[in-house]
């Protein structure tokens, strides 16, 4: 909401809030991420699958630090119950929220297609439109505090009430990497969560590489405007809804794994720079149509980028929740955010390097195809059921140390860990 007090003599500003907005928002994700796998093992579906009482009042105070590492896991069925719920639960989560980020978007737009009938600055609109999603975003924060429960697990104990701001400042911070490098020790002994890891890697570079790819060719070869591209953004959004809501259709209706389904998403985003790669070919550039020449040829390719990221955003994060050790869901959600953003600058870069070598952005489509291939045969090597099998005998190693009893250290850092989804009292 800043925004709107940032002019242009004081531009500046802006890449502080930036950050801080990009900063809140990953955080955001990690915590909502972290509480679908323990949503899944507290549900009602599991739990029968499980022979175990289902929980439906609030949690009492004896309660509160129930946490999903006491679940059972250990047979087929309960993993592939898990899965489908996850997914289910996953699916329907983003596609409630791409139909907010559609509903905001025309509101943008309206906001836009008014202000620029007057005489007003000409940043005024834009400043306008981020008020009016920082308003928004503030919104939907209030029930969300009010009714989610809290994560279960103590709350992180580093003295605040003892000890001056700044130390406590510091100790959250450095709490937080070592936390994170402990994270990272576990996750290498979990073999598929490894390999998931890495393909995500890739996989987020290649989603956000043909984003930024799609939007600079929108604007420089097809000399597309403003209203345009937001159009062009919209499109995608409204298809990203269908995605959410049809692939869970789709990998029913064909019996598909949830490694399978990821792998189709990523056969169907192949099109997206193969289809660029056409414009090469001398007789569909003789037509003068076909391999985007003309700027309609971008929307259907927008729907097939949204459709995908419907199916990818919902099931990429249930298959890993299921590769997680229970109880270490909010510290290995960062690990995916971090594996996620980590990535977010490396094909951009190759991509700028490829125009500024030839002064186009279409040989930039070659490097696309092959991107978007390389985390395939990664996903399609995760076994799922072996992947929960070790997270499980790790959360048995964390727990409990060679003579069987808790170990101490290790343990409070992972309830620590678990405590920053909690308020302080």
């Amino acid at each position: 909401m800043l925004f709107l007090l940032v002019v242009p003599k004081i531009f500046l500003i802006g890449s502080l809030l930036v950050i801080v907005g990009v900063t809140c928002l990953g955080s955001s994700f990690v915590i909502l991420n972290s509480f679908l796998p323990l949503l899944v093992a507290n549900h009602p579906q599991v739990q029968s699958h499980q022979g175990q009482d289902v929980p439906m009042e609030p949690l009492s105070p004896e309660s509160r630090y129930h946490d999903s590492s006491n679940q059972d896991f250990s047979t087929s069925k309960s993993d592939s119950s898990s899965l489908k719920l996850s997914t289910q639960i996953s699916s329907k989560g983003v596609g409630i929220g791409y139909i907010a980020a559609v509903f905001v978007q025309i509101l943008s737009i309206l906001l836009l297609f008014l202000l620029s009938k007057t005489s007003v600055s000409s940043t005024l609109p834009l400043r306008l439109v981020l008020f009016l999603v920082g308003v928004w975003w503030f919104v939907f924060t209030i029930p969300s505090s009010i009714w989610l429960r809290d994560r279960p697990g103590p709350p992180l104990q580093t003295g605040i009430s003892k000890t001056s701001r700044l130390r406590s400042c510091l100790a959250y911070i450095s709490f937080a990497w070592l936390s994170l490098w402990k994270t990272l020790k576990i996750a290498i002994k979990l073999r598929q969560a490894v390999i998931f890891l890495i393909a995500w890697f890739l996989l987020s570079d290649a989603i956000a590489t043909v984003s930024g790819t799609a939007i600079l060719f929108a604007r420089t070869e097809l000399k597309m405007g403003t209203v345009a591209i937001a159009l062009l953004s919209i499109t995608a959004t409204s298809s990203g809804i269908a995605g959410a809501f049809i692939w869970p259709i789709i990998s029913r209706r064909y019996a598909l794994k949830t490694n399978m389904t990821i792998v189709a998403c990523i056969a169907l985003m192949e099109i997206i720079p193969l289809y660029g790669l056409l414009g090469f070919i001398p007789f569909v550039k003789s037509w003068g149509v076909g391999g985007l020449q003309k700027s309609w040829e971008i929307y259907p390719l927008a729907f097939i980028h949204g459709f995908v990221m419907g199916g990818l955003s919902s099931y990429c994060r249930s298959f890993f929740g299921l590769l997680i050790p229970p109880g270490s869901e909010a510290a290995f959600y960062a690990l995916y955010a971090i594996t996620d953003k980590g990535s977010s600058a490396v094909g951009p870069a190759v991509v700028g390097v490829i125009v500024d070598a030839t002064g186009q952005i279409r040989p930039a489509f070659l490097f696309l195809a092959v991107l978007i291939a390389l985390p395939a045969p990664l996903i399609w090597m995760v076994d799922v059921g072996k992947g929960r099998e070790d997270a499980e005998r790790m959360a048995g190693i964390m727990k409990k140390g060679g003579d069987g009893e808790e170990v101490d250290v290790h343990e409070r850092g992972d309830e620590e860990a678990e405590g920053l989804m909690r308020d302080h009292d």
